[in-house]
Formats: C-alpha cells, structure tokens, sequence
C-alpha cells in the first residue's frame, strides 16, 4: 500500500500542473503576459495560489513550463540510427510536422510574438529552451549521417535549417496569418516527402563517397 501513494501523489501533481499551464496558455492569449496574474490562472485552473506558487514561483517559471512543455514531443523519441537518410529524414520530418500541427504550438508563438516588443525575454525563452534543443537534435542527426558517409553536408546547420523550413513554412506559418489554414494528412505526407527529396538530392552521396552529379556525361 505504501508503494502506491508517491504514485498517486505525482499523478495529482501531474493533472493540477496541466491544468495550470493550459489556464496560463489560455489567459496569456486572452489577456497578454502582463495582465495576467498568478492568482487569475489559480482560479482559471482550479487549484490554489499555494499550489501553483508551489509548482511555478514566478509567470516566467510558468511560461518556461509552457514552452518547455509544447515542444516536449520532441525530445520523446530518439533521433534516427545513421545509415539510412531517407528513411531518418521521413520520421524526423513526419515528427516535427506532427507537432507544428499541435494548437499549443501555434498558441506558443502568437504569445511570443504579441508579447515581444515588452517582453523579448518570452522569445529568448523560447528559442533557447524549445526550438533550439530540437534544431539541435535534427543538427545532430545530419552530421551523424555525414560521419556514416550517407551524406556530405559541409554546414550541417544550414541543412537542417533548409529541411525544417521547407515543412514549417507550409504547415506552420500560414496559421498564424490565416485563421481557417489547414493542411490535410495527405498533404502533410506529400510536404514532408518533397522536403527529404529535396535535401537528399543536395547532400545524398552516392557510390563510393562521389556525391550525385547532374552531368548526364
């Protein structure tokens, strides 16, 4: 019996701190970060100030927590075993592009970029602590590849920049200029296929070390 209670404790711990930070996400975007108090997010979520301020002392703690939070999928997986581009680059692809497509992602940066003029450290947070582990990660997995010999990428940050954006920018951005944008599995697949075609006619190599050539001589 004794077991069981530090399990049933964390679980509690767990649903009031979701509840908190999806309170939190929801007044950030209604009211702004200034506006928004500590105490207003403990009514909004049902808890008590004792219990948020026990999990979250400060709104800059609690929206490290939301960013840290929307791109946790991210880090859930390992990154691809080297040896297979297309193959690691479809899955990496398919994963970000599954969690660009996440409300809570698009609700992240509408803060960020509404609240940057007063608040750029909301934008240094997010950067620092969610897109940058991730790029960091698909960075990681291109010079793992460069290393197998699957792949020759003299900048690796570049590569990865260029198949991140190649799906962001169809499946992400738009949401956040056209209320009605949605991009339908189909599509999602056919997005994420161009951009690994793209980056493996670039950097693949082929025979014994040669890079493909488009010299038909």
């Amino acid at each position: 019996m004794k077991s069981a209670v530090p399990t049933y404790h964390q679980r509690v711990a767990q649903q009031k701190r979701a509840l908190i930070v999806t309170a939190a996400t929801s007044l950030f975007l209604e009211l702004g970060y200034d506006r928004t108090s500590l105490a207003r997010i403990a009514e909004r979520s049902g808890v008590s100030r004792a219990t948020l301020f026990k999990q979250f002392p400060s709104k800059a703690a609690l929206f490290d927590a939301i960013v840290t939070e929307s791109w946790s999928a991210a880090g859930e997986e390992d990154p691809p075993p080297a040896g297979n581009v297309v193959d690691g680059l479809s899955a990496i692809g398919r994963r970000y592009a599954e969690l660009l497509s996440r409300p809570q992602m698009t609700d992240l940066f509408r803060i960020v970029i509404a609240e940057l003029p007063r608040f750029p450290e909301l934008a240094h947070a997010q950067f620092s602590q969610g897109k940058m582990p991730y790029f960091e990660s698909v960075r990681s997995y291109l010079l793992a590849e460069h290393e197998a010999g699957t792949v020759r990428v003299e900048d690796v940050d570049l590569a990865a920049t260029q198949f991140l954006g190649m799906i962001s920018n169809y499946i992400f951005w738009p949401t956040l200029l056209v209320p009605d944008w949605e991009v339908n599995s189909e599509r999602v697949a056919q997005v994420v296929e161009e951009a690994v075609r793209t980056i493996t006619a670039r950097y693949a190599v082929t025979g014994k070390g040669r890079p493909p050539t488009t010299d038909s001589a």
